[in-house]
């Protein structure tokens, strides 16, 4: 527990039965899941004036519903599902292949997915707070989290009985006092990507010219011969919902730490500086690029993972690979290791390992509940993994997963004055069936189809 402010001179905000940190993909569940059955208050809050985190940051992917392979399954649902829906109603997502192979992804307009969530959080009551940042957390007693914000408004706090992280770099965890692993301690932590957005493609030029397989020739070649400085010989380029338009993960930034703000800093600047290099190698060696230009830039670089908290349980690359379904999961996941880090020569690539037998394994519940804690919980790219397990369970239909896990069971302790750590797994599993999760591997081939998404309900 830090003692940087003192907090009996902070203004008290509110009293909230459940506060969740961070609304990216995992908090946005999470928060949706503890008000779910309308009993208790939630509140949410986010440091950027838009909800989404990665999803409508740097993203229009969503990806792990769907295993890769020639049969694949859909392995997520539940709230996750209402999201994807309600895109679907407005015809912003198709579904496509990925680049490299790690299941179909739910395309997306991530400017309407922002609207999305908007209208989510509010419909279902929650209390948001945009633009603002947790920088501090004390304790009232036994019962409740002192959490200290700062906005505009100056500094203020929120009394919670329950706690989520879902902060993407375990603020909360790092300022209550939990025990972590930082990215970089023990293996290389994955690189950052500033991703880019280009309008103007003539994407029918660019497929018959050759399409996927000439750029990654040209790519390459480039790499090799130096003549654009890009980081990587290979990357992913794919159409976007908006016509014309086309959205990558291309930058590449490694050997830099994102919890340290000049490092962070220097990143941002090579990664913008990396985009633009790619923005000519496109437009001078690429069929259909000729008048492209980069018309957007993702919100901030995007990070991959940082602290890595320890929790009751932790996921293992062995247990991925082994494909086990515990007794205790609370999701299920087919997607690959996909390691993105620097390689033999230099260059940064990305690195895959794809999960054996049926595919799929499933995560346990302690996975999300820091060791030790009775009132806390923690989602998204902080989870308790190694890295290479974390590499594979990152994708945004996981993280949402454990959001839609985190905020029931945190209804469920409040409803059964439990502690996190004695939460009863029939109980949860019980409230993740009634809400559509799925936690047996289906049987069922998955429509994958451009327009397939409907037909798998």
């Amino acid at each position: 527990m830090t003692t940087l402010i003192n907090h009996q001179q902070v203004p008290l905000l509110t009293r909230t039965d459940i506060l969740v940190i961070g609304a990216g993909s995992a908090g946005c569940l999470a928060a949706l899941a503890a008000a779910h059955a309308g009993k208790h208050k939630v509140m949410l809050i986010e440091r950027y004036g838009f909800a989404g985190g990665t999803s409508t940051q740097m993203l229009d992917t969503f990806y792990g519903f769907f295993t890769p392979g020639d049969e694949p399954k859909k392995v997520v649902s539940g709230l996750p599902d209402t999201i994807v829906d309600a895109l679907s109603s407005t015809g912003d997502m198709f579904l496509r292949p990925n680049t490299y192979g790690a299941g179909t992804g739910v395309n997306y307009n991530p400017e309407r997915l922002k609207y999305v969530w908007d209208k989510k959080i509010v419909e279902a009551g929650i209390q948001l707070l945009l633009h603002t940042t947790l920088v501090d957390v004390a304790r009232e007693g036994t019962e409740r989290y002192l959490c200290i914000l700062w906005n505009k408004g100056g500094f203020c706090k929120v009394a919670a009985k329950r706690v989520i992280d879902a902060s993407g770099d375990a603020d909360f965890c790092h300022l209550a006092g939990f025990g972590y692993e930082v990215a970089g301690e023990i293996e290389p932590a994955q690189s950052m990507t500033t991703t880019f957005r280009m309008s103007n493609v003539d994407l029918d030029t660019f497929k018959k010219a050759g399409g996927k397989q000439l750029l990654n020739e040209r790519m390459k070649a480039a790499y090799e011969s130096g003549k654009y400085a890009l980081p990587r010989k290979e990357g992913s380029v794919h159409e976007m919902c908006q016509q014309g338009c086309v959205s990558t993960v291309a930058v590449k930034v490694s050997d830099l730490h994102a919890l340290d703000a000049a490092e962070l800093t220097r990143a941002e600047i090579t990664g913008r500086k990396q985009a633009f290099n790619y923005e000519d190698f496109f437009r001078n060696e690429i069929p259909g690029y000729g008048a492209a230009q980069i018309i957007g830039l993702s919100h901030q670089i995007g990070v991959r993972e940082t602290r890595r908290v320890y929790g009751e349980a932790r996921l293992t690359k062995a247990d991925c690979m082994a494909g086990d379904i515990p007794h205790d999961r609370i999701f299920l996941c087919g997607a690959p290791i996909e390691d993105h880090r620097k390689g033999d020569q230099g260059a940064d690539e990305t690195y895959w390992q794809y999960i054996p037998n049926d595919g799929v394994y499933g995560v346990p519940y302690g996975t999300i509940v820091p060791r030790g804690s009775e009132q806390a919980w923690v989602v998204g790219r902080c989870f308790s993994a190694t890295h290479d397990a974390h590499a594979s369970c990152r994708s945004m239909a996981q993280t949402m997963s454990m959001g839609q896990a985190a905020g029931l069971a945190a209804a469920i302790t409040l409803d059964r004055d439990i502690a996190a750590d004695e939460m009863n797994i029939t109980m949860l599993h019980d409230r993740l069936t009634e809400i559509g999760a799925i936690l047996e591997v289906p049987k069922r081939i998955a429509d994958t189809s451009r327009h397939g998404w409907a037909n798998n309900k």
